[in-house]
């Protein structure tokens, strides 16, 4: 989550209503961290595709199967609850490349 472009707000979002991968685009001012932000809204899919991967997110559901909204697991709050310093924490460049390898080859 550290090495993800998004700030603490748009967890807290998550955690109490879905969001869509077009509301997150148009507000990069509000969920944004730093100067890193996907160039492309496909760019911004990935990082959220990675989030659901290990379990932070989710897609949510509806009474027709899933949406195109996005909502916090339990998981995603239990690591926000628990520490709530998490995103702040530097990332050093050793985690960068740890978590940069992973993503290209998960296994």
């Amino acid at each position: 989550m550290r090495c993800l472009p998004f700030g603490e707000p748009l967890y807290r979002t998550l955690q109490q209503e879905g969001l869509d991968a077009e509301t997150l685009w148009k507000n990069r001012a509000r969920f944004g961290r730093g100067r890193r932000w996907p160039a492309t809204p496909d760019g911004l899919e990935d990082e959220l595709r990675w989030l659901i991967t290990v379990g932070v997110l989710r897609r949510e559901v509806d009474g027709q199967g899933l949406t195109s909204r996005f909502r916090l697991t339990p998981l995603g709050r239990q690591l926000l609850d628990e520490d709530s310093g998490l995103l702040e924490k530097k990332v050093s460049l050793w985690d960068w490349l740890r978590i940069g390898l992973r993503r290209r080859w998960p296994f």
